[in-house]
């Protein structure tokens, strides 16, 4: 296996690492050998994430960070590079979600969703893209809320078609410094984002979050020659995609 093809040694970021989906990105990048950033607005599960992968050998530090905050993600991307000594990918997978009618969504909610899910994407490949190494990767961790619509989460789609378009846009920008960007299209998954929400949800028509964290490690091991812009993940029972 050629060096650009495999992750070991390779400097990930995180953002959302400490739970659920990112947590098993953190798992799986580590176990391919790469040394990961554990970045979550939750102090405690960043560093109960990061102890988690050191314990079974891994490289992996922790940082509290809201990524909606342009000081506290500057930051945590020196900390990488500081303590690692390079930063070779970030993995913008932070989200969140407001279940609402549009009558009953706030301004305050509909501004926390976008400043998470849009806003923080944005700032981290504008904060990165001069602090990555040569060929360094962004990913984002996009959603089939991003291709179709369903009631009472119009701050969600919102959010995950902006971050969508974002991405292509930066992957179009980019491309002619070197660096690559990619967005992972994930469809329901048993994590906490939807079990604690809908505790009724049919977990038969979800997958499991590796799933999709294997999507992330096949975007960040293909060559240098090639870019991976989009990617989609389905679960094969999941009933409401077309």
């Amino acid at each position: 296996m050629r060096e650009n093809e495999s992750l070991a040694g390779r400097v990930v970021l995180v953002t959302g690492g400490g739970s659920g989906l990112g947590a098993a990105i953190c798992g799986m990048l580590a176990a391919e050998g790469a040394h990961v950033v554990v970045a979550d607005i939750d102090e405690a599960r960043a560093h109960e994430e990061a102890a988690r992968l050191t314990q079974d050998g891994a490289r992996a530090c922790a940082v509290t960070m809201d990524v909606g905050d342009e000081a506290q993600v500057s930051a945590a991307l020196d900390l990488a590079i500081e303590r690692y000594g390079k930063l070779d990918a970030v993995i913008n997978n932070a989200g969140v979600d407001v279940t609402a009618p549009i009558d009953e969504l706030d301004v305050a909610a509909w501004e926390r969703v976008l400043r998470t899910n849009l806003t923080g994407p944005f700032l981290m490949a504008k904060l990165a893209k001069n602090r990555l190494a040569p060929h360094g990767h962004i990913v984002n961790i996009a959603s089939t809320a991003a291709r179709r619509a369903w009631p009472n989460a119009s701050a969600y789609h919102a959010s995950k078609w902006g971050l969508l378009g974002l991405s292509h846009a930066l992957h179009a920008e980019l491309r002619a410094m070197g660096l690559k960007v990619s967005a992972v299209i994930a469809g329901g998954m048993r994590t906490p984002f939807l079990l604690d929400r809908f505790p009724d949800i049919d977990t038969s028509c979800l997958q499991d979050p590796q799933n999709v964290a294997r999507a992330v490690r096949f975007v960040l091991t293909q060559p240098d020659e090639t870019v991976v812009p989009e990617v989609m993940v389905l679960p094969m029972k999941e009933t409401s995609w077309p």
